[in-house]
């Protein structure tokens, strides 16, 4: 079993409890305004050029005619060739039990701090064969599991993979159905519907928003309205800047320029006002 995943984190903070391997799969079917992964929307290996780093040696177009050049096609044969950084590829296969012999590599880490393994993304839940196959591996290890994910999959999906995740670390990004479909390009019927589904089963589950002002941030007592319904709590993820960068490498414009990350100090009081809990990632 084979599947795309884009990068393998490891000694993460921020995807679950304790010390933890991240592996990030490759395609996402939602397109939000504010996203920090741009590269991790399509589902196909993407060529991205940092410009800053560029310092104009031209070892990329002796190895690659089309270096530079609108007949691009990203295979990336230009990488290896440029030492300073500047080009890389976005996406790679890798089988099951690849990924999974990585994740052991720290499983003493693991057993000390909590930890354990959390697939993101993209979306890992599209390509829920190949999310199946780590998780049940990881398992048979002995090894905690979690998802996290946007919700927009068929119900199905939740229903194979959930005797094989402890965590579900699901983004609620609003439950306005307009202004969901404004920010992410789709709607949230399904995402509700699965949550409620979810909110039932054994599996601990934690909601998350990513609170965007100017996008999201009037659908914060809303959102932790609808978790606290279903008996969950709410983490609010503040915005942060880190996609600008990757936008430019893609030579996509980045759509929400103007936005600015709230302060700490607001995102705290917010979420003791509201009563939903804050994660600040350090950006």
């Amino acid at each position: 079993m084979t599947g795309t995943i884009f990068d393998i984190q490891r000694f993460s903070m921020h995807d679950g409890p304790g010390i933890r391997t991240t592996v990030f799969f490759k395609g996402c079917n939602l397109r939000c305004l504010w996203c920090h992964n741009p590269e991790s929307q399509a589902g196909n290996p993407q060529l991205l050029f940092y410009k800053e780093k560029c310092v104009g040696c031209g070892a990329c177009r002796q190895v690659c005619a089309r270096a530079f050049t609108s007949d691009c096609v990203g295979e990336g044969n230009c990488v290896p060739a440029c030492r300073h950084g500047a080009r890389e590829i976005s996406g790679r296969q890798e089988t099951a039990a690849a990924v999974v012999s990585a994740a052991l590599r720290d499983k003493a880490f693991y057993a000390h701090s909590g930890g354990g393994v959390t697939l993101s993304g993209g979306e890992p839940l599209l390509q829920s064969a190949f999310a199946k196959e780590i998780l049940c591996a990881l398992k048979e290890n002995g090894v905690h599991t979690a998802v996290e994910t946007a919700g927009d999959v068929p119900g199905s999906v939740f229903e194979e993979l959930a005797p094989f995740v402890d965590l579900f670390l699901f983004d609620l990004k609003g439950i306005d159905p307009a202004l969901h479909k404004k920010n992410t390009g789709v709607s949230n019927e399904r995402i509700l519907c699965n949550a409620r589904a979810l909110a039932k089963k054994k599996n601990e589950l934690l909601f998350r928003m990513p609170y965007i002002p100017g996008c999201n941030d009037t659908q914060a007592h809303a959102v932790a309205a609808f978790a606290k319904s279903l008996g969950k709590e709410l983490e609010f993820m503040a915005y942060h800047k880190i996609g600008v960068g990757k936008y430019a490498a893609l030579d996509r414009d980045y759509p929400i320029p103007d936005a600015e990350p709230p302060a700490p100090a607001f995102m705290k009081e917010l979420a003791a006002k509201i009563g939903a809990n804050y994660e600040w990632t350090g950006v």
